[in-house]
């Protein structure tokens, strides 16, 4: 398969797929810190989604991509949509920060690109993002999951948009223990989930957990297997 993982800087799915014998790229405006950059983009992902490109990986060489892609992943940014910040839309009694509430439209447009190339792009296409705030009136999501789900004890409610694709199933349910992300916490208690370098809490804290990596690779990697799944979600 042909595999476009957009807006990712870990290469943690990107990998998986790449395991797995597929040709996978990640994009991503940040340089990859999963140590293939003989598989990262760098750079804007929307001239490579409607596939028929070419582009060049962080090694220099140039690859073609001829007709769409098979499967595309998408992880846009929430920094500003997500409810883990809603807090900060309104920073002094109730009033809304206007700044970042623009800030917040702009990343709910660049989410929709991805959301309405699943109607009109890409026949197979997953988005993922957190819990959003209210406030930007999100589509309706396909999916929820955690982390516990698929082999780590700990909460962060992750969404999913599915376009052509079955639900993920859990493949490894254990008892959560903490939350991955909590809140009103110091930093020795942050350093314990992966939060503990000063500057890179939200690039740590975006990285997909390799368990759900593993599931999208494993589930979503074989055309037929996913056809077949989804008739009997259907």
């Amino acid at each position: 398969m042909n595999v476009l993982v957009a807006c990712e800087e870990s290469q943690r799915v990107c990998i998986a797929f790449r395991e797995r014998g597929h040709r996978a790229f990640s994009c991503d405006i940040l340089e990859c810190s999963g140590g293939h950059p003989e598989w990262h983009v760098q750079g804007d992902v929307l001239p490579l989604l409607n596939g028929n490109c070419s582009f060049q990986t962080m090694d220099g060489k140039s690859h073609e991509q001829g007709g769409q892609w098979d499967l595309i992943i998408a992880f846009p940014p929430c920094t500003y949509i997500s409810n883990a910040g809603a807090c900060r839309l309104y920073p002094h009694k109730g009033q809304l920060d206007m700044e970042r509430y623009v800030k917040g439209l702009k990343g709910k447009a660049f989410f929709m690109v991805f959301w309405w190339y699943g109607f009109f792009g890409c026949g197979r296409i997953a988005i993922e993002n957190p819990v959003s705030s209210t406030i930007f009136e999100m589509p309706e999501c396909t999916q929820e999951i955690q982390p516990w789900m698929f082999g780590h004890p700990v909460t962060k409610k992750t969404r999913l948009w599915l376009f052509g694709l079955p639900k993920l199933k859990p493949t490894n349910t254990v008892k959560p223990e903490a939350p991955y992300c909590p809140s009103r916490t110091g930093r020795k208690i942050r350093a314990s989930y992966g939060r503990a370098k000063r500057g890179e809490d939200a690039i740590n804290r975006a990285k997909t957990f390799s368990g759900i990596a593993s599931a999208m690779a494993d589930q979503w990697g074989d055309l037929d297997n996913c056809e077949i799944q989804l008739e009997l979600e259907l």
